[in-house]
């Protein structure tokens, strides 16, 4: 069997090979990211407006005790009161009453910020293009450091 012979019948082998692994490799990402629930939830927008967001990002959770209920598809700044909207897509299923309440909260102490929803009482429903009314802001290390400060000295004037 002459040199050649050997590298004309161990290419196919390879180009086989190859195209089997790039397959599992696309399935594999494919899994992943199904199971990793990075989907974005299409359903009714509503916005919410803040005074800072602190990092929080497009692609964001909106979550209820803990349970992703829809994703945050926009952000932008109101020009007239430089307030902070932040726009999130929830899932239909999911029937908010008008009262609830939306705060910006991180995972641990340096983890990725969401909105966490405590829904209300009320029997009137949020519907698509509505505005979150009652909101609370991200507040930063910072800010609770500050407030322990404040309770721990006290106003001794």
């Amino acid at each position: 069997m002459a040199k050649t012979d050997f590298f004309m019948y161990k290419r196919p082998v390879e180009t086989i090979m190859g195209i089997l692994v790039l397959t599992v490799a696309a399935l594999f990402c494919y899994f992943a990211y199904n199971v990793s629930d990075l989907q974005v939830v299409k359903g009714y927008n509503i916005t919410a407006k803040f005074l800072k967001v602190g990092g929080l990002n497009v692609g964001s959770d909106v979550r209820i005790n803990g349970i992703k209920i829809g994703t945050v598809v926009g952000q932008n700044l109101d020009e007239t009161d430089y307030t902070a909207n932040v726009i999130m897509s929830i899932s239909p299923e999911i029937k908010l009453p008008s009262d609830s309440v939306a705060s910006i909260v991180a995972d641990g102490l340096i983890g990725n910020k969401f909105i966490k929803i405590d829904p209300g009482h009320t029997q009137e429903i949020l519907k698509d293009g509505d505005s979150m009314t009652n909101t609370k802001d991200f507040k930063t290390i910072e800010d609770l450091v500050g407030e322990v400060i404040f309770m721990v000295t006290g106003d001794e004037q």
